[in-house]
């Protein structure tokens, strides 16, 4: 994944400044306050959001030429995703499995394994708007891993996760790490970035620039 001198303005405000980087499989974090220009960032390589400057290439391919074959090898967890509050979660994630074009059992077989791997299988029948923000919150990143994508998107993925959901789904992206992925993980939370990521990227008004891991370690910064 190319990103080519990618900017994003809102009049005078520039959410994105002139960023470019050359990103291939493994973890890279994106960490900064609440505000710095994260999801606008993710929203942009998603492909759900439009650049005022600059291009994004896979395999030097414009983004937007490959349409529909790029979203399909996308995973998306947006930091607040949307969910019907009366589907039960085995049906939310056969839902968008449909929407994801897998075939019924394939869907099913999915869905019940990812179940297992975000602790709620035993819910699967109950309705979501019973659950609690942690549970909704990893019924979303089960639903950002139901295509088995080559490309995941995280956006605050440990929002609103206790201690066990937190190191469970650190276990899990440390997992899909030797998969030969490509995941970019926001966060606030530098505790996130130092135990997961390969590379780093600080975001600061709109303003990316490329940091050690090692840096992190500084008391007081970024902690939610």
């Amino acid at each position: 994944l190319t990103i080519n001198d990618l900017s994003k303005e809102y009049g005078r405000k520039k959410a994105v400044n002139h960023f470019s980087a050359k990103l291939t499989n493994g973890v890279y974090g994106l960490l900064g306050a609440n505000g710095a220009g994260k999801t606008t960032l993710m929203r942009i390589i998603c492909d759900v959001q439009t650049e005022t400057k600059g291009a994004i290439f896979f395999n030097g391919k414009n983004i937007h030429d490959l349409g529909e074959k790029y979203r399909n090898i996308l995973g998306y967890l947006p930091q607040n995703f949307g969910y019907y509050p009366n589907f039960t979660a085995y049906k939310f994630l056969m839902y968008i499995s449909a929407i994801k074009g897998l075939p019924p059992k394939k869907a099913h077989n999915r869905t019940m394994e990812l179940l297992q791997v975000v602790d709620l299988l035993t819910q699967k029948n109950e309705k979501i708007k019973t659950f609690s923000g942690g549970m909704k919150q990893r019924l979303g990143i089960a639903q950002a891993l139901l295509n088995d994508p080559r490309i995941l998107i995280l956006d605050e993925p440990m929002n609103g996760l206790d201690k066990n959901g937190v190191r469970e789904i650190r276990e899990l992206l440390l997992k899909m790490k030797e998969e030969n992925k490509l995941i970019i993980l926001a966060s606030h939370n530098r505790e996130d970035i130092e135990v997961l990521c390969d590379e780093v990227y600080e975001m600061e008004g709109g303003v990316i620039s490329k940091a050690n891991v090692s840096s992190l370690h500084v008391e007081g910064r970024y902690t939610p």
